[in-house]
């Protein structure tokens, strides 16, 4: 293949209007991306990361999968018998194989943004790429990688027992980027695993509450909400990979299958959805009283491949988009918190992209005058946040609710080299309207769709989540 600078300032946008919408309206503002997996502590250290198998491929999914895809070997991958050029090198490889992939648009977005590289990564390329990124990255913390590319806020993602040391170390620092925790409730419902019972001492040494009883269990969650809520915490999630299901779930009898848990018996299924029916609808009720954004990411089937779980452990990126039944789950759960006015402002993500017209006319059934756009279905996630999963999220938003009060991107990224994706959404819908103006389906009014362009990539953004910006 060989080299060129496809990259171009225009790079997707069809049209003098796609050009303009984008350049003049979109592509200076900041970034806030309210999803993601960064590592606060990289953060806060303030230390160049150096290298970019570092930046690139530990913990990024999306690169193991294509390059298992492309019989690479695992310990190129995820191994640690190799050196960090070789594995580059082996990645390099790959991304020739990778045309037609988002990997690619990706992978080359981000070495124009970050290293001004113009050339295709390729074996013939790789030895120079190598060298001239990790030159720059030599003298690149983090927060400077995060400050060249605007990224006013950061969401990341953290379990209920963390400390939140590193993000109290950062808001103490001298930061462009503030970084806030998300309440990532996951482990709370894991009553039906055998690691609950340990999670549980995790809880109590956290809370500082001993947790011998639901209540103490519920105490012990408040006392975390509160916590997190003074370091300014302000969305939720959850994203456990199976079928859930709400049914009534009385707190007494909800109390008597805690008592069984704590004493050692196995529940059985109902009990497990009494449990997390009664926690969901408990935690969202919290997250209303302290005005947080829920979040649900829904549909993924993980660990699929048992050899390589037990090989690299959990996050060995062998999941993939699950079948499950969803409608049911979201009405059941939302109409409870809004039958009592409890119902929080809330950000649904599906993986299975034949629900995406469930999932948009879930979130319209719950609408109010509350705030505007307060139920959203969220951006293309996962398996879903490419060029041809973006332009469905978008047309179908477009067909079931308001396009217009849509807060936009986030990365859901491990990797401080990824937020050209924001980039990529931004040039993806400003051709999307552009291509509609064209075709006559939309106003020429370049004022009016610019100012909808900068409330999508922004201003929706800043605005719902109510961070308290500079």
């Amino acid at each position: 293949m060989k080299t060129s600078n496809f990259i171009t300032d225009n790079f997707i946008l069809q049209s003098e209007i796609a050009k303009t919408l984008y350049h003049d309206y979109a592509k200076d503002l900041p970034i806030i991306d309210y999803h993601n997996h960064l590592s606060p502590q990289l953060i806060a250290e303030d230390k160049p990361i150096r290298n970019i198998t570092d930046a690139w491929l530990n913990g990024d999914h999306y690169k193991w999968r294509a390059m298992r895809a492309n019989g690479i070997d695992e310990i190129y991958i995820t191994g640690s018998a190799t050196s960090k050029k070789e594995k580059f090198l082996k990645w390099a490889e790959t991304v020739p194989y990778t045309l037609r992939n988002p990997l690619f648009h990706w992978t080359h977005l981000e070495l124009k943004r970050y290293f001004n590289i113009d050339d295709i990564l390729q074996p013939s390329s790789a030895e120079s790429i190598y060298e001239s990124a990790n030159l720059i990255l030599e003298n690149k913390t983090p927060a400077q990688l995060l400050e060249d590319l605007k990224v006013e806020v950061v969401c990341t993602t953290d379990d209920p027992v963390d400390d939140l040391l590193y993000h109290q170390q950062i808001a103490n620092g001298d930061f462009y980027t503030k970084v806030l925790p998300t309440f990532r409730a996951d482990a709370l419902f894991f009553i039906n695993k055998e690691t609950f019972s340990n999670y549980l001492i995790k809880l109590s040494k956290a809370s500082a509450i001993k947790i011998n009883s639901f209540d103490a269990f519920l105490d012990a969650i408040d006392k975390r909400i509160v916590f997190f809520n003074e370091q300014g915490c302000r969305l939720s999630d959850f994203g456990v990979g199976e079928e859930l299901r709400i049914v009534d779930a009385l707190k007494d009898d909800v109390d008597e299958i805690f008592s069984k848990k704590l004493s050692g018996e196995v529940l059985v299924q109902h009990e497990v959805d009494q449990f997390r029916s009664f926690l969901f609808v408990y935690l969202g009720k919290k997250y209303h009283e302290f005005d947080w954004v829920q979040q649900y990411h829904l549909g993924p089937i993980r660990n699929n491949n048992s050899r390589l779980l037990n090989q690299i452990g959990l996050d060995a990126g062998v999941d993939s988009i699950g079948d499950f039944p969803m409608a049911e789950f979201m009405s059941n759960l939302f109409n409870k918190l809004e039958s009592t006015n409890q119902l929080a402002k809330t950000i649904t993500y599906n993986l299975n992209p034949s629900q995406n017209e469930v999932f948009a006319t879930m979130m319209g059934n719950f609408q109010n005058s509350d705030y505007p756009g307060k139920m959203q279905w969220g951006s293309g996630w996962w398996f879903l946040d490419q060029k041809d999963g973006m332009e469905k999220q978008l047309n179908c938003l477009s067909n079931m609710g308001l396009l217009s009060r849509f807060v936009g991107m986030l990365t859901d990224s491990r990797s401080f080299l990824s937020f050209p994706r924001h980039e990529y959404f931004r040039r993806i819908l400003c051709n999307l309207l552009a291509e509609d103006v064209k075709q006559g389906l939309i106003p020429n009014d370049i004022e009016f769709l610019g100012k909808m362009v900068q409330d999508i990539c922004y201003y929706n953004a800043k605005n719902y989540f109510g961070f308290k910006l500079n």
